[in-house]
């Protein structure tokens, strides 16, 4: 039960950061995850909640991150790319870890035998590209960069996983041989890709082949397809090969299936990338928060002048590995091509360099040391954690001080505010189109629709509550007086007269933001209408041959006129607190038609044209210049998305 409770603390903590970051987005959200760890151990819970064996992290939290990298990466990219990969994820991180290993034990001989010196350079070499990204969302990143870490993190984690492994187990033995460690890498990194590709194109046939045979199977897909990153690097590991590998390389072989499957199964890609999206949001963060949740456990009962060794030999560390990359990168072991890109060697070196921030595998490789080998490891355990979190902090804290000074700002080509400005007029052309032409309350379809689009409207802007009032009492005052008039011209009864006042207007009344104001404005008018109604009785009396009318035809009467009122009151500065009450009576006449029929192909069909001017409009914005080709992507996006919502909706 603790561990579900920690999980559940950790997931809120995830929320917590995540909406910190979205109100202050000056910090890299991945330093606000830290920090809501960090805040969530000084709580008074059980320490045992944050722990998390080793296997069980990278297998439910790494496996599923890098199997979903693996899906959004092209097949044909990666061939194309794979000398850049060779270079970094093998070349570069044995290399690194040969010169820290050698270098910390030469520093430090009598604390980190070879052995171990090697061990703490395989955990700190992996980088990752979630950090960078983190870190990079308001700034644009050079293309040949940002690919070629996206393409180092992919793999370069395997490669920092083996070499871990090579050096425990000479560690545990105290015997290292070249050959078999030569051979053993080869085993555990081709295999797992291998293995991972293969099982992914036999998880891909058999997806393939329930789509053909069944209709609707995304209840069936989905859960096979979050299932797949687990099974893979279950097996695989079980094969003593990289499920880290392996797992990338399933998920590359899913890449091809959703390349086949562009134009076809929409609901199916369109549901599946929306939870892998919040899936991999979670995970990500709860990565940092579990690194922030467990730094104080790590630190708890550690001397002093440990911790400033540690910050020593980590910085030190880090500014090794910095200088490593941009050697690597400036002497073109690593091809960025700079004159393609009409970049500076040195700047584009440089931000490769920095670029290699660490964290999830670093984390997860750290805590996974065992706890006692043979008497070596157990007095470093804690210690080689702490350098290892001193390099993922250090690593960040550049890229956040650096990143935002020498790159440039990222341009969307729109902000939010224009995006939902224009957004807000599609909607309203489509809703005009649809009251000139069909009318609003003389067809109860068109009002079925005009309410859809409205609440979508609504919902995306901010309602001016004053303006909101001030046209409700309006819809109300015009409201009254229709009724007035149609009990003085002795179409209605006194009786229905007072209905109307007592049932209807009391769900007016209590939509709005001041109550109290409200029902002494109804209760006015309705002295006003008895004192009407005394001065209209000897004309009454001589239209007794006056037929009368129904509630429904009432109703009718009154949506006719207050639609007519809010016609002439709209204006572009108002037209959501005009939906926003158009609705209001909307909601009303539904409640009173309940039992009518209603023509579903008809909804669909009037649901049809009105994206279709909504489309219209962006497309007419466009060409006058008044948005950029951007922003009219996005609109057309999301009208296209609402239009599939609506499409699915329909049984």
């Amino acid at each position: 039960m603790e561990t579900v409770a920690g999980i559940f603390y950790l997931i809120v903590a995830v929320v917590a950061a995540n909406i910190v970051h979205m109100i202050l987005p000056r910090l890299p959200l991945a330093i606000y995850q830290i920090a809501a760890g960090i805040i969530l151990s000084l709580l008074p819970l059980h320490a045992s909640m944050f722990r998390l064996h080793p296997e069980l992290f990278m297998m439910l939290i790494i496996a599923p991150l890098l199997y979903n990298d693996g899906q959004r990466q092209s097949a044909r990219h990666l061939t194309k790319n794979i000398k850049t990969i060779m270079s970094m994820a093998v070349g570069l991180a044995i290399v690194t870890v040969v010169i820290l290993g050698l270098g910390l034990h030469l520093a430090i001989p009598k604390s980190f035998t070879l052995p171990l010196s090697f061990m703490l350079a395989a955990v700190i070499t992996p980088t990752d590209a979630v950090a960078v990204k983190s870190l990079t969302t308001t700034v644009s990143m050079p293309e040949n960069v940002n690919n070629t870490l996206e393409y180092e993190s992919l793999f370069n984690d395997a490669s920092g996983i083996v070499l871990f492994n090579l050096a425990l187990a000479s560690l545990t033995d105290g015997v290292f041989s070249l050959g078999s460690g030569i051979g053993t890498f080869l085993y555990v990194f081709f295999g797992g890709i291998i293995f991972g590709l293969i099982l992914g194109f036999i998880i891909v046939r058999l997806r393939l082949w329930l789509m053909s045979q069944y209709a609707d199977i995304t209840s069936i897909v989905l859960p096979i397809d979050m299932m797949t990153p687990l099974v893979v690097y279950y097996l695989a590991e079980e094969l003593h090969l990289s499920g880290i590998l392996a797992v990338v390389a399933a998920g590359v072989a899913h890449s091809i299936l959703y390349n086949r499957l562009q134009l076809t199964s929409t609901e199916m890609q369109v549901v599946g990338a929306a939870s892998w999206n919040i899936v991999r949001d979670i995970l990500n963060g709860l990565v940092f928060v579990f690194l922030g949740a467990t730094l104080p456990q790590i630190l708890h009962g550690i001397d002093v002048k440990l911790l400033l060794i540690a910050l020593e030999i980590g910085v030190g560390l880090y500014v090794a590995m910095t200088l490593i990359r941009f050697l690597w990168a400036r002497f073109g072991l690593v091809k960025l091509n700079f004159e393609k890109y009409q970049q500076s060697p040195n700047r584009g070196s440089f931000l490769l360099a920095i670029g290699g921030i660490h964290g999830t595998i670093a984390l997860a490789m750290a805590f996974s040391i065992p706890v006692a080998i043979r008497n070596h490891v157990d007095s470093f355990r804690n210690l080689m954690i702490i350098i290892t979190a001193v390099v993922i902090l250090t690593s960040l804290f550049v890229g956040a001080v650096i990143f935002p000074r020498v790159l440039p700002a990222k341009k969307c080509g729109y902000n939010s505010e224009e995006f939902q400005s224009h957004l807000v007029a599609a909607v309203q052309t489509a809703i005009t189109y649809l009251q000139t032409h069909y009318g609003v309350h003389n067809n109860q379809e068109t009002g079925i629709v005009i309410n859809q689009l409205t609440s979508q409207m609504t919902e995306m802007t901010s309602i001016d509550k004053e303006e909101y009032e001030r046209i409700l009492e309006g819809t109300q005052s015009v409201e009254i007086a229709t009724v007035d008039q149609l009990n003085a011209t002795g179409q209605i009864s006194d009786a229905t007269t007072d209905f109307y006042e007592k049932h209807v207007t009391r769900m007016l009344v209590f939509n709005g933001h001041h109550v109290l104001r409200n029902i002494i404005s109804t209760f006015r008018r309705r002295m006003k209408r008895r004192h009407f109604q005394r001065k209209m009785k000897a004309n009454k009396e001589k239209l007794h041959n006056v037929k009368p009318i129904s509630f429904s035809k009432i109703l009718k009467e009154v949506n006719l006129t207050v639609e007519q009122y809010l016609s002439e009151v709209q204006t572009p500065d108002n037209v959501n607190e005009v939906a926003a009450v158009r609705q209001v009576y909307f909601n009303r006449q539904r409640f009173f038609n309940q039992h009518g029929t209603v023509d579903d192909d008809l909804v669909t069909s009037l649901f049809v044209e009105a994206f279709q001017q909504e489309h219209s409009y962006v497309r007419s914005q466009l060409s006058d210049g008044q948005i950029n080709q951007a922003l009219a992507n996005a609109l057309n996006a999301r009208i296209s998305t609402d239009e599939m919502v609506h499409s699915q909706s329909i049984d």
